[in-house]
């Protein structure tokens, strides 16, 4: 691409430093070369030319004289500037037709590469799922082999049974004790309840023992102070006497 610009570019300096056309007269007369068919920036077109070829002989045959040599002079001249006029017309339609072949491979070519475009977007969605597969896949041997680990750091299923028979042992001792200890429980709350209600009784007993002696203390106040007052009574009847 750059040797191609430089050569471009080349192109234009020279044509610019020969016949000092800038690039916008370049492209018109690139555009009007291809419109007339001419080759060089100089000259007449060719149609224009065949025009005149054709227009010197028709002029030449409506003339009343002997002129059948310049006639076909004329005629030689214009049939081969059409001839002229004919090879690029050929040579474009050669163009054109491998242009047309070149398309249609190009077509060809276009509809198996969306063939294999297809067909790669399908492999590629195979190739997804077959990776999400492979991770599941993956993801549960990793699983595996973690529990594996696990297993393996584990003691040997003797030494497991084993400790489940001491282990098993040691619950029925346990269970042995908490019934033992229940049960002494039980007895040490019956006892103590027994001790309540002897206590109980017992208060019972000394407070009614209690009443019972302030009651006696109070009779015999009261037997001491009828004594007293009796015995006073009698001392004022001697006296009177």
């Amino acid at each position: 691409m750059s040797i191609r610009g430089r050569r471009v570019s080349g192109r234009v300096e020279t044509t610019a430093a020969n016949y000092a056309f800038g690039p916008l007269e370049d492209d018109i007369i690139i555009k009007q070369r291809l419109l007339t068919r001419t080759t060089t920036t100089r000259g007449e077109p060719p149609l224009k030319k065949i025009q005149k070829k054709f227009t010197s002989f028709a002029v030449e045959t409506n003339k009343e004289e002997d002129n059948y040599s310049d006639c076909a002079k004329l005629a030689k001249a214009f049939l081969q500037e059409l001839y002229t006029f004919e090879i690029p017309l050929l040579k474009s339609r050669v163009v054109i037709d491998a242009n047309v072949r070149e398309k249609e491979n190009f077509d060809e070519l276009k509809d198996e590469i969306d063939k294999q475009i297809l067909q790669a977007q399908v492999d590629i969605q195979d190739l997804k799922k077959q990776l999400e597969e492979s991770k599941i896949e993956r993801q549960h041997k990793e699983e595996c082999e973690a529990i594996r680990r696990l297993i393996a750091m584990q003691p040997p299923r003797s030494e497991t049974h084993k400790s489940i028979t001491e282990l098993e042992k040691e619950i029925a001792a346990l269970e042995a004790e908490n019934t033992a200890t229940s049960r002494l429980l039980e007895l040490r709350k019956k006892q103590f309840a027994l001790l309540l209600h002897v206590v109980d009784e017992l208060q019972n007993t000394i407070e009614e023992d209690q009443k019972n002696l302030i009651e006696e203390m109070r009779v015999a106040a009261e037997d001491l102070k009828s004594g007293m007052e009796d015995a006073s009574g009698g001392s004022e009847a001697m006296v009177v006497e």
